[in-house]
């Protein structure tokens, strides 16, 4: 037992690491987000094996596989880690701790996009960044709904091939100049129908003019460091409707608690596969923010002890 009312400890396998964390590292703010009184250890969520209970907390719990969400940043990087009960999800066997932490951070990112994009049948469907954490799991999204034509933008060689590999229908390498007119030939003509952006700048520019009237765009980040510029007098001519994840105008994101267990769901049945990069050993936190800010991670970023 434990002297925290509705809180529970946890041993924990795997605990997930963001830019945000690298930010707080810097005393600088995120977004719309204030740098943390200190002292305070970073880490959004964890996954591992809950080893007490405090007050109230059913005993079902004791000794499950589970993982939760701690918040913006509680706590995470750390062997022992308090969380509410409240906020536990039941992660089975088959679902590695590392996944687990992906799917209810990157998963349910992922799922609010593409909730906002409402996905068709006849959409042709362009995602930038489409070898990162949340681009592949767009990719295998998009290829699993009928009908939908799938155009991934991966940054070089190696990530066209990882997304050619998720199933994508057409891939291409979007550092490569005149990348558009390849797109415009492997789609025989057609026009996009939907852009999925988490590059911004020139990227988003760039695939904004392969859509055609009507289309529809998400911008979900923009990892070029430079926001989305394009025109919104020039989308509304086009009849072009952008929605945001974040920034001023971002779009409410649901419940959160519902969109970890549709995300823990799709990964514990097969439906996606997240990309989880390479553990670090908790001791090595400075070395995997440093990779993180450096681009030279893949999917997710997770601290084992």
């Amino acid at each position: 037992m434990i002297n925290s009312t509705g809180q529970v400890r946890v041993a924990v396998e795997a605990a997930g690491v963001h830019l945000i964390d690298t930010t707080i590292r810097r005393g600088v703010e995120f977004g719309p987000l204030p740098v943390p009184d200190l002292p305070m250890t970073p880490g959004r969520e964890i996954a591992g094996t809950v080893e007490a209970l405090g007050g109230g907390v059913d005993a079902s719990w004791l000794g499950k596989r589970v993982v939760g969400h701690l918040g913006m940043a509680s706590g995470g990087y750390t062997e022992k880690a308090m969380i509410a009960a409240a906020s536990l999800h039941e992660i089975a066997e088959r679902v590695g701790w590392a996944a687990a932490v992906a799917s209810i951070g990157t998963g349910r990112t992922a799922l609010i996009i593409l909730d906002l994009a409402r996905l068709t049948e006849s959409d042709v469907v362009l995602v930038t960044a489409a070898a990162g954490g949340i681009g592949n799991l767009l990719i295998q999204a998009a290829v699993r709904h009928p009908g939908a034509t799938v155009v991934g933008l991966g940054g070089g060689a190696e990530e066209v091939v990882r997304v050619r590999e998720l199933g994508a229908d057409v891939a291409v390498d979007y550092t490569e100049p005149g990348w558009p007119d390849r797109v415009r030939v492997a789609l025989g003509g057609r026009e996009a129908s939907l852009v999925l952006d988490g590059v911004g700048g020139e990227v988003l520019e760039r695939a904004a003019q392969l859509l055609g009237r009507g289309g529809r765009i998400v911008s979900f980040g923009w990892a070029s460091g430079q926001p989305s510029a394009l025109n919104e007098a020039e989308l509304a001519e086009r009849g072009i409707e952008q929605s945001w994840m974040v920034g001023p105008k971002a779009a409410p994101r649901g419940d959160l608690r519902a969109l970890e267990t549709r995300s823990l769901a799709a990964t514990s049945n097969g439906d996606w596969v997240p990309l989880v990069n390479p553990p670090y050993k908790l001791a090595e936190a400075a070395a995997a923010h440093i990779a993180l800010e450096r681009r030279e991670t893949v999917g997710k970023v997770a601290l084992t002890p």
